[in-house]
């Protein structure tokens, strides 16, 4: 039998960053005692306020700096893995920009592709929360990655994504498994079938929603 669940909406927090709702279809991955399906994409602490998701994944092409790591943090209400480079961020550093997450609270942190077994071996030994491994081809030692220490793989294969979790998903069953989405309903879907545990989303950007309350406000004009 279908379980209704009451949903309540303030006056003025009504509008708000929705995940597709085919999202909730997914398992989802239980960290420390929640159920997360859905992650946002984002580093924009207004966006993160104002979403539905169950976590936010904050991963951006510039050099871990601490004090975004702190402030996407305090800012949100969500879960937060952070990312903490190992591309053109490596070595002792990566290790204690995940130190650092963890004591500022993160519930993961999220290293990059080009990232060494080593470095994982390392931030697996030292941190007590999940190393995120991003992958980003099917080529990829995934047996490697695990025995190092990943405890949750982060596939980001573009078109290519949901052959990419399939793959995996045949070979090591068990392991957790975030993968992006893609834009449409159907490749969502694609990807949840494909063996995905939770899925990554990209919201619109603040201009591009803004472009459309601009849109409303003139015509209200």
């Amino acid at each position: 039998m279908a379980v209704s669940v009451p949903e309540i909406h303030g006056r003025l927090r009504r509008h708000m960053v929705r995940v597709p709702e085919v999202i909730h279809q997914v398992g989802g991955i239980r960290i420390f005692g929640k159920l997360i399906r859905s992650l946002l994409f984002s580093t924009d602490v207004a966006i993160i306020r104002n979403c539905n998701a169950d976590a936010v994944i904050a991963v951006y092409p510039f050099t871990p700096q601490p004090i975004i790591t702190q402030s996407i943090i305090n800012a949100s209400s969500l879960p937060v893995f952070c990312g903490v480079g190992g591309g053109t961020t490596t070595g002792s550093r990566v290790v204690n920009l995940a130190m650092d997450a963890e004591h500022q609270g993160a519930f993961g942190i999220v290293v990059n592709a080009p990232t060494s077994n080593l470095i994982i071996r390392r931030l697996e030994r030292r941190i007590d929360i999940p190393v995120v491994v991003t992958v980003v081809s099917e080529e990829e030692d995934i047996r490697a990655r695990i025995e190092a220490g990943a405890g949750i793989l982060n596939v980001s294969g573009a078109a290519k994504t949901p052959l990419i979790v399939r793959r995996i998903r045949e070979q090591f069953p068990d392991i957790p498994i975030i993968a992006t989405g893609g834009p449409t309903d159907e490749s969502i879907l694609e990807t949840i079938e494909a063996g995905a545990n939770a899925i990554t989303f990209t919201p619109p950007t603040t201009a591009e929603i803004f472009k459309g309350l601009m849109q409303k406000y003139r015509q209200q004009l």
